[in-house]
């Protein structure tokens, strides 16, 4: 009688899992001394570790085989040029269309520089140079691991979703009598929610969690010359010495305009940390809603067009005393000598959805927080994730409210991503006009009012 009780409980377990999950990790921290990224201000390569830093990767299948992977990397951020490469040889060796795999990076400013982002940001020397290339080289094979690692652990699991609230995100944008400037902004807008996906066992047993936040990763500042996740690598430390044996992954969401407060210590970066891992504890011990089938996914690149520039303009700022606006004029008079000048950038755009709730928008660049707001008006807040900082980091993504405002986010930003200049006004729309295909494509329709 036991046994028969036994098996129709297991039998109800495992019709319960309407996944197969699978989940990998591997350790991305450099060998050795590296140049560290997020900070013009730092004068030397990382001088030791304080945390290692991982690529992690969540596998789902549905039961029509439809896969999807969510790869988590600690790191400033992942270029489309290593992206698309490791996206390639996936789907050559395990059949993923690109749609079906997204990366993310936590954005954090004590990590190594991942060549080529930012890399106009740094006057390196050759030797320097050549360990960022090498770096950046074991990190693509890295990535390719971790997924093939991910996809060949699928086991039944069940998935589950709920959020939860943190706040110690504050918006940055000062306005002062000399403009926007990075401090605090009590009154700027923000998103304060905690996504958490929860990925369990057939056996109920806990195996990973991914959770996310709309903040900076910059508590460590350019003072800081140990490598780390910040305050995202102690919340991912937290979760998992919570639950021993569960891989914990972060996602950052659109926190482009929005730093951790206090900062600029350790001290808060941990305190920062165990908040959110505390949180994310709570959310996982209440009641969560179920995830469903199917998985679906969309991926497209648009172009997104900077505001009008000229020769002339570069030929001026050649001579300025700022030397990243200097070289930043020598690389866009190039541009024009070989009659391409720069006019716009490829923008990534992605979505995955599972069932009719759950869906990830991942987009591109340092996304400010007016466009993960508006997303949740028009499309409804309820299960969405908007992730920035996703399969490509070219610059930051600004509102047309931050462009029409001015300040770091829309101006100063682009000389050090080696861009030409400020958007054009209409970039909002046109970013829009692509979350709305691909979310179309997925099922997601907006809401009606």
């Amino acid at each position: 009688m036991k046994d028969a009780l036994l098996l129709v409980l297991l039998a109800g377990a495992l019709g319960a899992a309407d996944f197969r999950a699978g989940v990998a990790r591997i350790d991305i921290t450099p060998d050795g001394p590296i140049w560290m990224s997020g900070y013009a201000s730092r004068a030397k390569p990382s001088t030791g570790v304080l945390q290692k830093l991982s690529a992690k990767a969540l596998a789902v299948e549905d039961a029509k085989k439809r896969r999807v992977v969510i790869v988590t990397t600690d790191v400033i951020g992942l270029p489309r040029v290593m992206t698309d490469v490791v996206a390639a040889r996936v789907q050559k060796a395990h059949g993923l269309d690109r749609a079906a795999v997204l990366f993310n990076s936590s954005h954090t400013h004590t990590g190594p520089v991942v060549r080529p982002n930012l890399i106009s940001m740094y006057n390196l020397s050759e030797e320097q140079d050549r360990v960022l290339r090498v770096y950046a080289q074991q990190l693509t094979e890295k990535l390719v691991a971790v997924i093939g690692a991910a996809l060949g652990d699928l086991k039944p699991a069940r998935l589950s979703y709920g959020t939860g609230q943190a706040g110690f995100a504050i918006n940055r944008r000062q306005f002062t009598p000399k403009g926007v400037q990075i401090g605090t902004n009590p009154q700027g807008p923000v998103d304060h929610e905690v996504p958490v996906l929860k990925v369990e066992g057939a056996d109920g047993a806990l195996r990973a969690v991914l959770f996310a936040y709309a903040c900076h990763n910059t508590t460590l500042t350019g003072e800081f010359y140990q490598l780390s996740g910040d305050y995202a690598g102690f919340a991912q430390e937290a979760v998992e010495k919570a639950h021993p044996g569960v891989t914990a992954m972060f996602v950052i969401l659109c926190g482009a305009d929005q730093n951790p407060n206090p900062r600029s210590t350790l001290e808060f970066a941990m305190q920062h940390g165990n908040t959110l891992a505390a949180e994310v504890n709570r959310v996982l011990g209440g009641k969560l809603a179920p995830v469903r089938p199917p998985v679906r996914a969309a991926f497209r690149v648009i172009d997104l067009n900077f505001a009008p520039h000229s020769r002339e303009q570069f030929e001026k700022e050649a001579g300025d005393a700022n030397r990243y606006k200097a070289a930043r004029a020598k690389a866009m008079l190039a541009a024009y000598d070989e009659r391409r000048p720069v006019r716009s950038t490829p923008y990534p755009i992605q979505a995955i959805r599972f069932g009719k709730g759950l869906t990830f928008v991942a987009l591109g660049g340092e996304v400010v927080v007016d466009y993960q707001l508006r997303l949740k008006r028009e499309f409804g807040g309820n299960q969405m994730v908007v992730a920035g900082y996703s399969n490509d980091v070219m610059c930051y993504i600004p509102s047309a409210r931050i462009i029409q405002e001015g300040g770091y986010e829309s101006i100063d930003s682009m000389i050090y991503y080696g861009q030409p200049g400020p958007f054009g006004p209409g970039v909002e729309e046109t970013i829009f006009d692509g979350i709305r295909s691909v979310l179309k494509k997925v099922g997601r329709e907006p809401v009606k009012r």
